[in-house]
């Protein structure tokens, strides 16, 4: 997991900086994040990181716990995501589905949105069969097209917007994820295309693969995708596509109700760029 908190060279400089730490500790989820950890992530010196921890701290959007020492999320974020809910609550709407998913194939499903480059899985669903994948968990973090859920939004974006991805992400994708350089997820986007929904071939992890289906506004733009993920025995071609159809019948009921969170002019900017849909070939 990579982050860097970009400075800005204005006199926002401070609030960019404690804004981009804030984020960067969400990613840490239930471990939380060291200060070590978030001083390397960040790029940001040590006595820069610390000042800003605090004043997160004395906001209440963070918390440091007094034994670990590892920073959280705080209870002030808490109330900001909740109230938040209502506008942006693509979690709170596909919750039911995400059960469904899972109910009816005894697999694990997740939620995921992104977020600039990359993308977070925002909830995991267990299923009941007894060999469950630990690839993805809620709060992981990882560049565009890297899972099955990450390369159906990814796949859903227009063409120029994927280059300027792959392009911001190369750096990382070669370090952490040498197996899925650009060309390899240009190819997998084709073949997402192409089926209708994107496949994870046991490339984060060797046995364990996932399905994925964007879920879309209704102007185009990704608001984030439904995956399932399994042991490589239960994603036989044939099981592959039963559960893409199961996952587009939920992403369907899930579009219907963001249409009407809110007006068709009135989304999230700056989050989910305007993108293409994913559709088989006829």
């Amino acid at each position: 997991m990579e982050q860097t908190v970009v400075p800005a060279h204005n006199g926002s400089q401070s609030v960019d900086r404690a804004l981009g730490l804030l984020s960067l500790v969400s990613y840490f989820g239930d471990a939380g994040g060291a200060l070590s950890e978030i001083v390397e992530q960040s790029g940001l010196n040590k006595p820069t990181v610390r000042r800003l921890l605090l004043a997160l701290i004395r906001s209440g959007l963070l918390e440091q716990d007094a034994r670990s020492r590892r920073y959280f999320l705080g209870q002030e974020a808490y109330v900001l995501g909740t109230l938040a809910t209502r506008r942006y609550g693509l979690l709170q709407i596909a919750r039911d589905s995400l059960g469904v998913l899972s109910g009816k194939t005894q697999d694990t499903s997740f939620l995921s949105i992104q977020r600039d480059h990359h993308v977070v899985c925002l909830h995991r669903e267990e299923g009941t069969y007894p060999i469950r994948t630990h690839a993805l968990q809620a709060g992981y973090r990882h560049p565009l097209g890297v899972g099955a859920g990450s390369l159906a939004i990814l796949a859903a974006l227009d063409d120029d917007e994927i280059e300027a991805a792959l392009s911001a992400n190369e750096p990382e994708l070669l370090k952490e994820f040498p197996e899925l350089a650009p060309p390899q997820i240009r190819a997998d986007i084709t073949t997402a295309r192409e089926r209708g929904f994107s496949l994870n071939p046991g490339r984060i992890l060797p046995n364990s693969w996932g399905v994925g289906l964007a879920i879309r506004y209704p102007d185009g733009r990704p608001a984030g995708a439904l995956s399932i993920a399994a042991i490589d025995s239960r994603m036989q071609p044939d099981r592959q596509v039963e559960l893409a159809s199961l996952m587009r019948s939920e992403a369907r009921k899930i579009e219907a109700r963001l249409a009407h969170l809110q007006p068709a002019n009135d989304r999230p900017r700056g989050l989910a760029p305007k993108g293409r849909s994913i559709q088989p070939r006829t």
